[in-house]
């Protein structure tokens, strides 16, 4: 993973860039869960520079669900290149999340 980035805090977007894969997977968690708490809403990834994802980085993804709804806030994912959102499709995660 190249960068998570804070776009703004209402709604509560962070810019996503280069790899999430198995090696990096565990600081993306970090990183997203830190800027979470500066803001109690919910989430919104900007994915237009997103290269490559895997299986490690989709868990993520859920897990950080997971927390977004034990908080009563969810998940929207926007920009991903179509070979991306086929994984999310593929795998039904966008029956759980939202993807633009």
């Amino acid at each position: 993973m190249k960068e998570v980035t804070l776009l703004t805090n209402s709604p509560f977007t962070l810019a996503l860039s280069g790899v999430i894969d198995s090696g990096n997977a565990e600081e993306f968690y970090a990183a997203v869960r830190a800027f979470y708490g500066q803001s109690d809403s919910d989430i919104v990834f900007s994915c237009e520079k997103l290269e490559f994802l895997d299986s490690t980085a989709l868990g993520t993804f859920v897990k950080i669900l997971k927390f977004v709804k034990m908080n009563g806030h969810g998940l929207k994912l926007t920009g991903l290149n179509p070979r991306l959102k086929k994984l999310f499709v593929i795998c039904a995660l966008d029956k759980i999340m939202e993807i633009e």
